[in-house]
């Protein structure tokens, strides 16, 4: 059959796709991204397994891996190669994984709310680890996303729908994926169930058969990002501001508004009696808006920098459009804008509409293409 590099994290759904991938008859190379930041001193240093090196464009495991998701996940995929008899290797993608870090501490410092998992998926994972295909002369990058690439009729490009598991599907966070790259993806887990996953793995005895989800940012700590933004930007930047009522009554103060989302209930750090939610961030004044969810509701919103996986309609078109990745599609209509830009109208509104977010576009189970939210 083929080449092909696999992207492995060390957790059960890209161990899975790796055998997948071997019983459709490929060459599998399992590659470990090596990201974020250096851990501190008093982390355990990363011994990683020993693997034999393909290219002058990876190196070993070290203790300069990220401390969240290094010294484990790194073994992890080492034991998988290992049980499966697959080469891997360990890509040093830290400098260009600091630019996804830049821009989430961008956002958040600036009252938006980033998706760092869908900028990594067009930037690196079918970005940068198309490069690193090529340089092992892979026909194709896979990786363990829940998602599939399916023939089109009429066309030569394939199209990405929604993966089988629509409480796992991830073709939200792929949205920004180029369309001429689907030629050379593989998503093998994509037609099937978690359960059968797991069930998968446990009867390979691969090792992270049990192993929980990540359900967190990879390189945040779980309910730190408010930290990580303030640690990770201009010490001098003072964010701090007041909390106000959709009527411009001030409501008390606020720490910062990099610990706010659109939407967000818990953890106001303000005692107001009732029920309460952010209803908008103004970084110009650093006010954190508050209200009723009625207050939420919005039916229209705009995106730019759009990305199309699928030929646009020309003029105003039906779809089903996702604001966020836990969100359900809602119908709605939308219209491309000049200058990349995209119009979305919902027919029954939706709460929780968050600028720095995706929105995308569905036919169905077919993923259209998207942009990001701008208001």
């Amino acid at each position: 059959m083929s080449r092909v590099v696999l992207a492995m994290s060390g957790g059960v759904d890209s161990s899975v796709a790796a055998h997948l991938l071997l019983q459709q008859g490929h060459e599998v190379i399992g590659v470990f991204m090596r990201r974020g930041i250096p851990p501190p001193a008093a982390e355990r240093a990363e011994s990683g397994p020993a693997c034999t090196p393909l290219s002058a464009t990876a190196e070993p495991a070290s203790a300069s891996g990220p401390r969240w998701s290094s010294a484990d996940d790194t073994q992890d995929v080492g034991r998988v190669a290992e049980r499966l008899q697959i080469p891997f290797e360990v890509l040093d993608l830290r400098a260009e994984f600091s630019q996804i870090i830049d821009y989430f501490v961008t956002e958040y410092t600036a009252g938006r709310t980033p998706n760092p998992c869908a900028m990594c998926n067009a930037r690196l994972k079918f970005g940068r680890l198309f490069g690193f295909a090529d340089s092992v002369h892979a026909e194709f990058l896979a990786t363990g996303h829940y998602a599939r690439v399916l023939p089109a009729a009429g066309s030569d490009l394939p199209e990405l729908h929604r993966g089988v598991d629509a409480a796992k599907d991830q073709s939200y966070a792929l949205f920004g994926i180029q369309r001429q790259m689907l030629r050379r993806m593989l998503l093998p887990i994509g037609q099937y169930e978690k359960p059968q996953i797991r069930e998968f793995a446990d009867r390979l005895g691969l090792p992270v058969a049990d192993k929980p989800d990540s359900q967190e940012i990879c390189f945040v700590p779980p309910g730190e990002h408010d930290r990580f933004v303030r640690e990770h930007r201009d010490a001098a930047i003072d964010t701090s501001g007041d909390f106000v009522g959709v009527d411009g009554r001030v409501l008390g103060r606020h720490a910062g508004i990099e610990r706010f989302t659109i939407g967000q209930r818990r953890g106001l750090g303000i005692a107001l009696g009732q029920r309460a939610f952010v209803v908008r961030i103004e970084p110009d004044t650093r006010r954190v808006v508050i209200g009723s969810h009625d207050d939420l509701a919005r039916r229209e919103l705009t995106a730019e920098r759009t990305n199309w996986l699928a030929d646009p309609p020309a003029g105003e078109f039906r779809c089903q459009a996702k604001i966020r990745y836990n969100a359900q599609a809602a119908l709605a209509t939308a219209e491309i804008l000049p200058g990349d830009r995209l119009s979305v109208r919902f027919d029954e509104p939706r709460y929780g509409v968050a600028p720095g977010q995706a929105v995308v576009c569905y036919d169905g189970a077919r993923v259209l293409g998207g942009g990001w939210i701008e208001s």
